[in-house]
């Protein structure tokens, strides 16, 4: 048996084993001040910008994954990155549920349609990896499927690297009060109560079942080549920053010099009162 096969195999297998799991007790820091977040957001999307200048010009493919429980803050992470860059560079994939037809394919076939073409940052708002998580743990695969893509998703990831495909997979822990603490936000909330699912509620109930699938997708996909990244996401600012930091600091570009933009003057030649021609349209009430 093959090493990758017999790691994903051992790994299938962990939840029986993983009776007492292991805590890890970090000091929290002191809540991170408006002005000092948004100082160092700027910063770091004016990075972005040239991050994206760069993909252009010499045409790489990112992609790049988030994971993690249910309110982890996976989409107000996303929502950072892509605030102040172009939407055909810097692309979101969040996919619904598979149709009748898509569960009857290749399971990667729909995850393919989205990888990136050149000059291209594909932001994968969960990803194939939901075969390891709510999947497995919600019973939407068989164990056969799941132990099936634990022992196929390395040489997978493996031939998207060695395309030239830059893979970053980041993997977000929210603690166990601090996603209480969200969900009860959203409960309370009116414009956030969409965000709220029976699946996520049942999240909440299945932590353990959740954990021990999460520790068995480590086990099987965090690999030199294509490694996982934890981010500390009780933090939401902290997270954010540490996140987006460490994302700019795997990728090798450069600022791409940018030519002078001159703004031409206005051609007169068919010049005429083209303000006083909308006085007979329709115009939207100025209730502000």
């Amino acid at each position: 048996m093959s090493g990758r096969k017999s790691r994903a195999k051992e790994a299938a297998k962990a939840g029986n084993e993983q009776l007492n799991p292991v805590v890890v007790d970090v000091p929290r820091k002191p809540k991170l001040k408006r002005k000092e977040y948004e100082r160092e957001l700027k910063r770091l999307q004016v990075e972005l910008v040239k991050l994206q200048s760069w993909v252009k010009q010499v045409g790489a493919r990112i992609v790049v994954i988030f994971e993690g429980r249910d309110a982890a803050g996976k989409g107000g992470l996303i929502k950072r990155i892509t605030e102040r860059v172009s939407t055909r560079v810097f692309r979101v994939v969040a996919l619904p549920a598979p149709s009748d037809r898509e569960k009857s394919q290749l399971y990667a076939q729909r995850y393919i349609a989205q990888l990136p073409a050149a000059g291209e940052i594909i932001l994968f708002d969960r990803s194939w990896y939901n075969r390891a998580g709510v999947e497995k743990v919600l019973g939407f695969c068989t164990p056969e499927q799941h132990e099936n893509f634990l022992q196929a998703c390395g040489s997978w990831e493996h031939a998207l690297v060695d395309d030239g495909i830059i893979l970053l997979k980041y993997w977000l822990s929210v603690s166990q009060d601090e996603q209480d603490r969200r969900f009860r936000a959203r409960i309370e909330d009116p414009l956030r109560q969409w965000k709220l699912s029976p699946t996520d509620l049942e999240s909440v109930r299945r932590w353990y079942d959740y954990s021990i699938a999460r520790d068995a997708m480590f086990m099987a996909s965090d690999t030199d080549f294509a490694p996982w990244y934890i981010v500390r996401s009780d933090d939401k600012r902290r997270a954010r920053l540490n996140c987006m930091r460490h994302l700019l600091s795997c990728i090798p570009y450069k600022e791409v010099p940018q030519q002078r933009v001159d703004i031409p003057e206005r051609d007169l030649t068919r010049h005429y009162d083209d303000v006083t021609a909308l006085a007979s349209r329709r115009f939207v009430p100025e209730h502000y």
